[in-house]
């Protein structure tokens, strides 16, 4: 008997009973980039630990504004975050928002300081950030967090478009995506 007798139509099966989609899973697997190490200044504090790691994927908000100083000019101003987060079986968790805050549906919310900044690692890249994070909500999921680290962005700085007089008051939302990794003591 050959090794595709009796496969449905369409689908190979190789010896040994493997289908080529499996196998071509697994190689897609090994070929997944290693994560990129995070630098020291963005750290968190002595003696705190991981507590959670999530996806986010969003947009990050711009508006042509007058850019501050003596001759008249524009620039894109960031507004704020908006995207939601995603944990490790791709399940919507929380959101994330202006502030900057996050939320998750049991009411738990935190508020984030920027501590330390590093420019990401690829360009067109939004920065990654450690910021200090104080409870705002109910008790829950966020409610032990104190420190966020925003890590292996992808995106989701300001746009390259002309900001001018011809578009001021003007909106962009930039898509992105992120790591958020909540630290607690």
């Amino acid at each position: 008997m050959r090794a595709d007798e009796g496969a449905p139509y369409g689908r190979r099966v190789m010896p040994g009973g493997s289908s080529v989609a499996t196998i071509a899973l697994l190689l897609a697997a090994c070929a997944t980039p290693a994560r990129l190490p995070v630098p020291a200044s963005l750290d968190p504090p002595a003696g705190e630990a991981l507590v959670m790691e999530l996806a986010a994927r969003g947009v990050q908000v711009y508006e042509c504004r007058a850019k501050a100083g003596a001759a008249p000019a524009q620039e894109w101003a960031f507004v704020a975050p908006q995207a939601d987060l995603f944990d490790a079986s791709g399940r919507r968790v929380a959101t994330h928002g202006a502030g900057p805050h996050w939320l998750a549906p049991d009411g738990s919310r935190i508020e984030g300081t920027v501590k330390a900044r590093a420019d990401a690692p690829t360009a067109g890249a939004i920065p990654w950030l450690l910021l200090a994070a104080r409870s705002t909500g109910s008790p829950g999921t966020f409610a032990r967090v104190t420190s966020v680290q925003r890590v292996d962005t992808v995106a989701g700085a300001a746009p390259s478009t002309t900001c001018g007089p011809e578009n001021l008051g003007a909106s962009v939302r930039v898509p992105y995506t992120a790591v958020y990794r909540f630290f607690g003591a």
